[in-house]
């Protein structure tokens, strides 16, 4: 079985975020970047199948030459090969085309991405992935069982669990509960190591239009000060909630 993991490459959300050129584009100075969280819960899953069931795994990204450390980790935590696709990802539809590009020319079985990255949460990617390469798709994977071409799947729905049989070539959003968040895994030495001689392939994008394109950021207004009223004062309260916060 040959997998493909799609690895977003995405500011840590510890880091402070800002904007430049009048708020048209997104600042990267001093800002860390990591695998999106639900990439990494993806590539985690993709990793028991190579081991439990002698898979082949190879991670993807589209982006410049800065997301390679990322994708540098994914081949460190044990993938076996990364492929990067030269061309900035600003659009949904431009990035679902250059990957779909990269599985029909791979013949993967399964392609597993994170549900939405959590820089832009387009949550787009992976349904235009499985539209372009006639493949099945399942959204919101939190469980994943194959057995030769059949598959199980289960996914979050509103209210509940659904529980599907469906075949690969398959498509997933995979997110959090696809593995637990203790069985992620943090390089070590030797696999790191081991990165710096697998392969990572840089390849062209082929032509492609984007269809949606940012016009300008803004960041949440400033939260306001708190008001402290005491225990005694119920009276106080219930007037600030109801003429000042207006929640009742």
């Amino acid at each position: 079985m040959k997998i493909l993991v799609c690895i977003s490459h995405v500011p840590d959300t510890t880091s402070k975020i800002n904007f430049t050129d009048d708020d048209t584009k997104f600042d990267t100075n001093g800002v860390q970047f990591v695998i999106n969280p639900n990439d990494e819960f993806g590539l985690t899953r993709a990793m028991w199948f190579k081991e439990k069931q002698g898979a082949s795994v190879t991670v993807v990204n589209v982006g410049g030459v800065e997301t390679e450390p990322t994708l540098r980790k994914a081949l460190a935590i044990g993938a076996d090969e990364a492929i990067r696709v030269n061309t900035s990802a600003t659009d949904g539809f431009s990035v679902a085309k250059q990957l779909a590009n990269v599985v029909k020319e791979g013949q993967y079985d399964l392609v597993i991405a994170g549900r939405e990255s959590i820089d832009y949460n387009g949550g787009m990617v992976p349904g235009m992935i499985a539209g372009l390469t006639d493949s099945n798709f399942v959204n919101n994977c939190i469980h994943l069982d194959i057995d030769g071409d059949q598959v199980s799947a289960t996914r979050e729905i509103d209210g509940g669990k659904e529980t599907l049989s469906t075949a690969l070539p398959l498509v997933i959003g995979g997110q959090k509960g696809l593995v637990e968040e203790s069985d992620l895994r943090i390089p070590n030495m030797r696999g790191i190591m081991m990165a710096r001689k697998k392969p990572l392939t840089v390849v062209e994008p082929i032509e492609s239009k984007e269809e949606t394109s940012s016009v300008k950021f803004e960041k949440p207004a400033p939260k306001g000060a708190v008001t402290l009223v005491s225990a005694d004062n119920l009276d106080e309260l219930v007037n600030l909630l109801h003429n000042e916060a207006k929640v009742i």
